[in-house]
């Protein structure tokens, strides 16, 4: 009777062990998906006007009026801001006291230069002296026009104390108020025209060759779900910011969407979509299979959860990692245990696998 039962309990036990070794290997993976593919081609910007105007008066003074606040919308001709105009006047007055004085100079310098005219016709006076006379003359009216040319700054003076708006657009900053004194040529307000949107990045120095002017990119708007837009690269900084070292770059949108507005932020793909992963994407040294000198890694058939080996090139960028170029996006690569595999083997992919 107990021989029986040691047979039977080996038996079971042999069924047991049969039945474990035909269980799948478990094995980790990651995935390759979109968001690697474009990861180092994507980059964010903030929408801006093609043509952002910093405001200034051209005479100085203090301000008595604001009419605008920031956000405002503008049309071409708007009174923005005005300063006192007395001083300007009274320059204006100056200039035409200038006017008077020097137009009484030259009728005089005429009057005698017609007198001694007269007197060198009878050969009264050498010369000489009718010379001195002509002299007199010319520099009297020379100083009479530069009285006039003077006279009509000041006049032109008296327009620039309004501050108008050149171009209809939005104000975007306001950088003086009501009674601050400002000179000529200091920002008071910054103008964007909005008749024309554009976007703007920042591309990292080792990373410049992703952008050449005229190339073609894709944007996407954060505030506006699912809309994407084609754009142009226009313009390229030839210098990079000595703080951050990234280069701005300057995107015009051609179509811009509906409800693109500025200062919105927006996504933009320097790299076209594919279905080879360029750029490559980094998977831990324990996922290499190689033999000699061809490095492969398992992948596994989302179909029949079987694996195969795929030829990868690869570039080492630290101590237990490397970057993987060769993989189509949704290829699922094993990244443990790649020595216990071989092909065509069924296997059993572990919880929390991580997805690119």
């Amino acid at each position: 009777m107990l021989s029986v039962l040691l047979m039977v309990s080996l038996v079971s036990g042999c069924g047991k062990s049969s039945e474990d070794g035909q269980r799948p290997q478990l094995v980790r993976t990651q995935q390759v998906g979109q968001q690697a593919l474009n990861a180092e081609g994507t980059y964010t910007g903030t929408v801006r006007g093609r043509y952002e105007t910093n405001v200034s008066f051209q005479v100085g003074g203090r301000i008595i009026n604001r009419n605008v606040q920031v956000g405002d919308h503008v049309n071409s001709g708007d009174i923005l801001m005005s300063i006192d105009p007395r001083d300007v006047v009274q320059q204006s007055n100056q200039g035409d006291a200038q006017v008077a004085a020097a137009k009484a100079q030259l009728d005089l310098a005429q009057s005698n230069l017609s007198r001694y005219q007269q007197l060198y016709a009878q050969e009264a006076v050498p010369a000489m002296v009718l010379d001195q006379y002509q002299t007199a003359y010319d520099s009297a009216l020379a100083q009479y026009n530069q009285a006039v040319a003077g006279a009509a700054t000041g006049h032109n003076a008296l327009g620039y104390t309004a501050l108008v708006s050149s171009a209809s657009g939005v104000i975007s900053s306001v950088s003086a108020e009501v009674g601050q004194v400002v000179g000529a040529g200091q920002t008071v307000l910054t103008l964007v025209q909005t008749n024309e949107l554009e976007v703007e990045i920042n591309i990292p120095e080792n990373h410049l060759n992703d952008v050449e002017l005229g190339k073609s990119v894709q944007i996407s708007f954060w505030a506006l779900k699912g809309v994407s837009v084609n754009g142009t690269v226009r313009e390229i900084s030839p210098m990079a910011e000595s703080v951050s070292r990234t280069y701005k770059v300057r995107i015009s949108v051609p179509n811009p969407p509906k409800g693109m507005q500025l200062g919105m932020t927006a996504s933009v793909k320097c790299q076209e979509s594919s279905g080879t992963n360029n750029d490559g994407m980094v998977l831990p040294l324990s996922a290499i299979y190689q033999i000699d000198d061809n490095p492969q890694v398992w992948v596994v058939d989302k179909g029949s959860d079987t694996v195969s080996l795929k030829n990868i090139t690869f570039e080492k960028i630290g101590n237990n990692s490397v970057r993987v170029m060769g993989l189509n996006v949704g290829d699922i690569v094993v990244t443990a245990g790649v020595h216990k595999l071989r092909q065509g083997q069924k296997v059993r992919l572990a919880e929390g696998n991580e997805d690119d």
